[in-house]
């Protein structure tokens, strides 16, 4: 059965052949290694992935087997999927960046057989677990450095393997029908991937999604952005999250175009401006960080270059999203407009890596309206979408000229939305999961009777465009013992919206006020304590110091007035705050690998400062327990200010309403 998208085959391997036969001479894949970007044609892609496809089937990999594909963008480990799925297996992509604890569960969960690994790094990490993990039976590696003396009876490099099948589909015409009889015994309704939740709640999940579901998805949105095989992308983000797979992995199949993988996390940023992608995601932290970066290098150019700049940016932000968004500009503001393009916008988006870019996406989390405004002013078609896992990525998303900062768009191509009298956002897409893997009862939870997912966003339709508005995880919107609505992720996303603070933890639900905790931005705050002749010697001395407090209490009193003049938000202010004495991270448990806060375990981990934060304490002695990168642990120990806040008057509120 062929996929609802006329000509598209139903299943990866089979996508990867029609590419082959039609853009067999076009890049597939790119690779910087050693500074060096290296091309492989759609050709040379199945070509590969054959021999790789016939070397695991060597080892002992078959249909219906699972193999944990653990490491960071590169081709190999790309491939790798591939050739799982031409002999019926199951990809299971992990973080690369996941400890040893994380790993060990997910293969496990997901009675994994056979690895394939980016380098020493994860090998080590899976023989420190490897007593866990009693169905594991055979380890493969892209990247050689440090392996030589390692025992290799379960242990091969992909390069051998390849190799080991490229011999034998040469030796014997045989292996060559075979495969291709595995490859069409391939159906759309077999499971392609299963991709593990970011366990924001709890224990990660495993989203089972299938062939003919992904590429369905998949061919809806290329169709609706119009990709196609002359775009290119940079996959710079983790391949175990579903936006990797989806944007990069599903979209790049679908419509032919190039993925490229940067040389390693440190030099994405670099890369991205030497490859200059037509097609690009970035979530929201990533374009504070561009911003914050290139407004600190203002800040340190001369006074003309510094005024210059300033004026046109003004310039674009009164005419800037106007003309790309085709509508009426006074001719004056165009001239001033294109003169700006030469002198400022052409060169920042040149630098930033954005010059060839026809679509960009950001979701994840609340993009704030000036740093979104301020992409889109300058020539950046800048989009925004909301999707799961569970989806397959997307749900909404924005067509051209339908932009809006605070809302996610209308539903995409053939998805239906339903808003329950609870709020909570239901969806049916073609894309959609088959499934947790061996948690049946979980998925009963999340699935209703007539066939609809639950998101847990509690969210509605704007009555003027018609597009979806998220509120918040509808679980965590609460209220204060006065009744008054607390919605935390909105409260977090107005103080994460200022570059000085990184991340932001709200609490309130059944209390009288609300407080948060802080991490400030270490790149942001640090340029700012050199301008101000502030002295530190750490992260934690940074975040302490007085005047830094003096800083982020001017942030959080501007958020305290923008939600008074909100009606169901003006008793919401933060009455208290603190900075916290280390940044929140994902290897302690308190992250996501999606960056996302784990709410329950940070308010259980930090409970003596929560209990500070009420108490009426100007200040509270923690000791935190904290993993280092080589996995050893230890103790970070602090006494932490607290700064109250006066609320906005009720004048003011009245003005205000």
């Amino acid at each position: 059965m062929a996929s609802r998208a006329a000509g598209v085959p139903e299943t990866f391997p089979k996508l990867l052949i029609r590419n082959a036969h039609l853009y067999g001479s076009r890049p597939a894949m790119r690779h910087k290694d050693l500074g060096i970007w290296q091309s492989w044609t759609w050709g040379e892609a199945l070509e590969i992935v054959r021999a790789y496809a016939v070397g695991l089937s060597r080892m002992g990999l078959k249909r219906g087997d699972t193999i944990a594909i653990v490491g960071a963008n590169r081709p190999k480990l790309y491939w790798s999927v591939t050739a799982a799925q031409m002999l019926g297996a199951i990809p299971v992509p992990v973080y690369a960046d996941a400890v040893a604890e994380e790993l060990s569960f997910v293969l496990a969960h997901a009675d994994v057989r056979f690895a394939a690994v980016e380098d020493q790094e994860q090998v080590d990490k899976i023989i420190s677990v490897k007593d866990r993990l009693p169905k594991l039976e055979r380890m493969v590696y892209d990247e050689t450095r440090g392996l030589r003396d390692y025992d290799h009876s379960q242990l091969t490099s992909i390069a051998d393997v390849i190799e080991e099948g490229r011999k034998a589909l040469a030796s014997d015409p045989a292996v060559g029908k075979w495969l291709e009889a595995e490859i069409e015994a391939g159906k759309g309704s077999d499971t392609s991937i299963i991709l593990y939740t970011s366990g924001t709640t709890g224990t990660s999940k495993g989203v089972m999604l299938t062939n003919e579901r992904s590429i369905r998805a998949a061919a809806d949105t290329v169709a609706f952005d119009k990709l196609n095989e002359r775009d290119i992308a940079l996959a710079y983000l983790p391949i175990a999250w579903v936006g990797d797979h989806y944007l990069n992995y599903a979209q790049g199949m679908v419509a032919a175009f190039c993925t490229a993988c940067p040389e390693n996390a440190d030099t994405a940023m670099a890369d991205l401006r030497e490859i200059g992608p037509s097609f690009y995601f970035a979530p929201p932290r990533t374009l504070e960080l561009l911003l914050t970066r290139m407004t600190i290098r203002m800040h340190d150019a001369g006074y003309l270059k510094r005024k210059m700049f300033d004026y046109f940016i003004g310039v674009a932000r009164r005419y800037g999203e106007r003309i790309l968004n085709g509508q009426p500009v006074p001719l004056m503001g165009r001239l001033l407009y294109a003169i700006g393009n030469v002198l400022v916008y052409a060169p920042l988006k040149n630098v930033l890596g954005f010059s060839r870019v026809r679509v960009a996406y950001t979701a994840g989390e609340a993009i704030g309206p000036d740093l979104f405004a301020f992409y889109r002013s300058i020539g950046l078609n800048l989009k925004q979408l909301y999707g799961q896992t569970e989806a397959f990525l997307y749900v909404t998303a924005q067509p051209d000229g339908e932009i809006y900062s605070d809302t996610v768009g209308p539903a995409c191509p053939n998805v239906d939305i339903r808003i329950e009298d609870t709020g909570e956002v239901l969806f049916k897409s073609p894309g959609m999961f088959t499934g947790y893997f061996k948690d049946a009862a979980k998925t009963a939870e999340v699935m209703t009777p007539d066939g609809y997912v639950k998101t847990g966003d509690a969210g509605f339709f704007d009555e003027k465009t018609g597009h979806l508005k998220i509120i918040d995880r509808a679980k965590d919107v609460g209220k204060l013992n006065d009744g008054t609505l607390f919605p935390p992720k909105y409260i977090e996303n107005k103080l994460k919206f200022y570059p000085n603070i990184r991340e932001a933890v709200a609490f309130g639900d059944k209390h009288d006020f609300v407080c948060v905790m802080l991490n400030i931005d270490l790149t942001a705050v640090s340029s700012w304590a050199e301008r101000n002749n502030v002295v530190y010697g750490s992260y934690q001395e940074l975040a302490g110091h007085a005047l830094v407090y003096d800083m982020i209490e001017k942030h959080v009193a501007e958020v305290n007035r923008s939600l008074a003049q909100e009606k169901l938000m003006a008793g919401a202010q933060i009455r208290r705050f603190l900075i916290l004495h280390k940044e929140l991270d994902a290897d302690d448990g308190e992250l996501t690998r999606t960056q996302k806060v784990r709410r329950g375990f940070i308010a259980e981990r930090y409970a003596p400062l929560i209990a500070a934060l009420y108490d009426g304490s100007k200040e509270a002695d923690i000791s935190t327990e904290v993993t280092f990168e080589d996995g050893r642990k230890g103790v970070l120990s602090a006494r932490v200010k607290i700064r109250d806040m006066a609320p906005v008057a009720a004048p003011a509120l009245e003005k205000a309403a």
